[in-house]
């Protein structure tokens, strides 16, 4: 349930002479938006030169019209940013740039890398310094450091040592580069830009909105390499077992994107129509979804269960983009600030309220209550996921065990602590079949805590960050010695 689960990071990648690759990797990661509103950042590069830009906030936030017209060249690398590893601060916005014997590069990274300390710390000591506490700028130094007479051979070095998720888009002043995990945890797909130009990102809407044509996905264990002579498929690494991650599906996708060949909005509909199966309501009045995700899995339940659908809730898209704090007395009046309840559509019924997810459950619980207080008579928690029993360690910031309460409680507790008067989970079994997809091709770790690489006991985002001294002043981190050319 928002906030506790929060967007991963958005990237795109654009190969595109004799156009503005900035203006088009800009508009790219606008789509991807919902994927993170922390910090974003774009990359260009000319043959000779890499340009780059980052800043906190929004897309729009951070870019203006000066800001893209210094940022010139044929290829671009796009990022968008909720931290998963390393603090939420201006110097560990996306794209990273480093440089070593491979030479010059910056990166962009959507994912988490489990052992990301232990590379950091071989790193460390081989002399190579850090300026951030972000296991994407331990991908990015391993890149620019891999032994290797040619990108094949140094991708097949970083990829057999990486353990996690990951998608990234790294740029070099010759050529643009993508790379999927192999086991292909994150969506990441490629398309074309008007015969002559390519261009990858996290979700196909992002190709959507710049007119491209969509191609294929980027293949799980695959490097797609292109430069000023096309495009290479490299396959450095043999692909492990599939396991992408199931919540593309329930939350974080756009519903208006296609992830292995299926429209993510449908999918959702029919979570809504397998839970009606599972979890009937046959003597409540109205559905109504928790906005936005669960809308179409509550349109699904209305469909299967013959109920009638109405929006009993109206959402505020922007509370939680902004970096104005709300004061003692607006932080008490809590959910409404993000929902308001259509009392007309609540008063006196029996609604069954459907949601993607139940993590912390303060929000549910919050919600639920307001929605008695408009006037319902009953309320039917329904839940388009298993209960999530396990924390993420591959990107998704669930917090720790102790923290999410289906690890901790019966559902009979977690019905009476949030106040429903009837909870009802979607089975794990339900899930897969209604994404239409396969447990050996699907992460539901966090439900069953079947990891599908070698998992820690519990991370800690803030790990890799400098340790604060007696002033509150961070300490100073080792510094590799690059000017950065920051617009």
């Amino acid at each position: 349930m928002l906030p506790a689960l929060r967007e991963k990071c958005g990237v795109v990648a654009v190969y595109a002479p004799g156009e503005d690759v900035a203006r088009i990797a800009f508009f790219g990661l606008h789509a991807l938006q919902h994927r993170g509103q922390e910090s974003a950042g774009i990359a260009t590069a000319n043959g000779r030169t890499i340009y780059l830009k980052t800043g906190m906030g929004l897309v729009s936030q951070v870019f203006d019209e000066d800001d893209l017209s210094y940022l010139p060249g044929r290829f671009a690398i796009g990022h968008t940013r909720y931290s998963t590893t390393g603090a939420s601060r201006a110097e560990n916005a996306q794209p990273f740039r480093v440089s070593g014997p491979n030479g010059e590069l910056a990166l962009g990274h959507n994912g988490n890398i489990v052992n990301a300390e232990e590379l950091r710390d071989d790193l460390l000591a081989q002399g190579v310094g850090f300026t951030t506490g972000s296991d994407s700028e331990v991908v990015a130094q391993m890149l620019a450091h891999a032994p290797g007479l040619d990108w094949k051979e140094r991708w097949a070095h970083v990829m057999r040592r990486l353990n996690g998720s990951y998608c990234l888009a790294v740029i070099t002043p010759e050529a643009v580069m993508v790379a999927r995990d192999p086991m292909g945890n994150r969506p990441l797909c490629l398309g074309r830009l008007d015969g002559a130009g390519w261009i990858v990102a996290s979700e196909s809407c992002a190709l959507d909105h710049i007119g491209a044509q969509y191609i294929r996905e980027v293949e799980p264990g695959e490097v797609v390499y292109i430069d000023d002579e096309g495009l290479q498929s490299l396959r450095p690494v043999e692909p492990e077992r599939q396991a992408f991650c199931i919540f593309e599906y329930i939350y974080f996708s756009r519903p208006d994107s296609v992830i292995d060949g299926k429209l993510v909005y449908p999918l959702r509909m029919a979570l809504g129509r397998e839970l009606a199966k599972e979890h009937p309501a046959p003597d409540a009045d109205v559905v109504i979804g928790v906005p936005d995700s669960a809308t179409p899995a509550a349109l699904g339940f209305a469909q299967a269960s013959g109920i009638p659908f109405a929006e009993g809730l109206v959402k505020n898209r922007y509370v939680g983009r902004t970096f104005i704090q709300p004061d003692q007395r607006l932080r008490e009046i809590g959910v409404h600030l993000k929902f308001n309840p259509l009392r007309d559509v609540l008063d006196g019924k029996r609604i069954v309220l459907v949601e993607d997810s139940i993590v912390r459950a303060t929000t549910t619980t919050r919600v639920i209550q307001m929605i008695r207080n408009a006037g319902a008579r009953e309320v039917h928690m329904r839940v388009t996921s298993p209960p999530i029993t396990h924390p993420c360690f591959y990107g998704i910031d669930m917090g720790t065990r102790w923290e999410l309460i289906a690890a901790n409680h019966t559902v009979e507790e977690i019905r009476e602590h949030i106040g429903a008067d009837s909870l009802g989970y979607l089975s794990e079994e339900g899930l897969v079949s209604a994404v239409r997809t396969t447990e050996n091709k699907a992460c539901l770790a966090c439900f069953n805590g079947r990891y599908p690489t070698p998992a820690p006991l519990q991370m800690d985002k803030l790990a890799m960050e400098p340790v604060e001294e007696d002033g509150g002043a961070p300490a100073p981190l080792l510094r590799y010695p690059l000017p950065l050319r920051r617009v």
